[in-house]
């Protein structure tokens, strides 16, 4: 419950900093603007803060799914992390897995793995060095 709090607050905060260009712009044109005598007429304010808010509208969903800084790298060790690896020379505990067709030299963290099929969990990497676990049974 705690976590899904989390989750929702960091939401509510890039929403207010997706909103933040607005709140400055419609600060700036109807607060600071009037205090110096200078008065933009609505006609030309509004379409330019609706065009802000319309910005916000397509653009939050990505942001908010976890889109941006966010997302998952796609390329490199980075990108094999929580993915499955198949054992092709013994993990005693360091070894050769394949992953996505692909051999990796990699250390089982939790114990040994056998050659034969015997699948490990990447965890992490360290340079090109797989960091791998066996799956608790």
């Amino acid at each position: 419950m705690a976590g899904g709090k989390g989750v929702k607050l960091k939401r509510v905060l890039k929403l207010l900093l997706l909103s933040a260009d607005e709140i400055a712009v419609a600060v700036f044109v109807f607060v600071l603007l009037s205090e110096f005598g200078i008065k933009i007429p609505l006609k030309l304010s509004l379409p330019l803060l609706l065009f802000l808010l319309l910005k916000d509208l397509l653009v939050a969903p990505y942001v908010l799914r976890g889109g941006g800084l966010e997302k998952r790298p796609l390329t490199g060790p980075e990108a094999l992390i929580g993915l499955e690896a198949v054992v092709i020379e013994d993990l005693s505990p360091e070894g050769i897995v394949k992953v996505e067709n692909e051999l990796w030299r990699g250390v089982c963290l939790n114990g040994e793995a056998k050659r034969g099929g015997e699948k490990v969990r990447i965890v992490g990497f360290r340079g090109n060095l797989l960091l791998l676990e066996r799956p608790e049974s």
